[in-house]
């Protein structure tokens, strides 16, 4: 006997899914490697898990201040509930699943990276260079307050390396290294959905041929087929 989910199921398993490797992956790197550590993933010279923070957006980028952290941290708490709007209308309107996973990614890196704005600061101790490593629910409080903890991130794959010609105008010299951004589980799973939406949206949002009183019932169906 098969179980049968609904649409509905199956996005929450997806949102659950990629949050459980998140944040389980966020609180074994805070809690297990100091800040600045660097560990070789299988060997490899251009895969490490490498720790660090940021208190700002996906990749690093920053938005300066308490105030901008603050900001930061509403704008996705609103981001996420107009995407479980969006989704649910989508789902209303009979969208492909194909396109409501693509949204399901999105919203549980949003979400991901919410709860480490949100609760990260209350609930660890700072972790900094060669300061030991962080504890989760110290006695004496977390490093910050509610919405304004740091963002971790792990993921870094320098996979070239190098420095640029100096017959270069302006960099010439300079050292080039592609991809340079930490990231975390969570960015990536934003940066897929993003990324599946652009390439494939002539599928995802199809528009149906409008019937006109000049074409009859039968005709407007072959013209559909013939499209297919």
């Amino acid at each position: 006997m098969r179980l049968k989910f609904s649409k509905e199921q199956k996005l929450l398993l997806i949102v659950l899914v990629v949050l459980f490797i998140d944040q389980a992956s966020k609180i074994w790197v805070k809690t297990h490697m100091q800040y600045g550590d660097q560990i070789s993933i299988f060997g490899l010279n251009w895969a490490f898990i490498h720790f660090v923070e940021n208190n700002g957006m996906a990749f690093g980028i920053t938005l300066g201040g308490k105030a901008g952290k603050l900001f930061l941290s509403l704008f996705r708490i609103g981001a996420v509930g107009f995407l479980i709007y969006y989704i649910r209308k989508l789902i209303q309107a009979g969208a492909g699943m194909g396109v409501l996973i693509c949204f399901a990614l999105i919203l549980a890196g949003a979400i991901g990276n919410i709860l480490d704005s949100a609760v990260y600061g209350l609930i660890f101790s700072e972790s900094s260079y060669h300061g030991g490593l962080a504890e989760l629910f110290p006695e004496e409080g977390g490093y910050a307050g509610l919405l304004h903890g740091k963002v971790v991130d792990m993921l870094y794959f320098p996979m070239i390396d190098t420095y640029l010609p100096e017959w270069l105008p302006i960099w010439g010299g300079d050292r080039f290294q592609f991809f340079k951004p930490v990231f975390n589980v969570a960015d990536s799973s934003i940066s897929v959905g993003i990324m599946s939406l652009l390439v494939f949206q002539r599928q995802f949002f199809k528009t149906p041929v409008p019937q006109t009183e000049e074409q009859p019932p039968i005709a407007a169906a072959v013209h559909s087929v013939e499209e297919e």
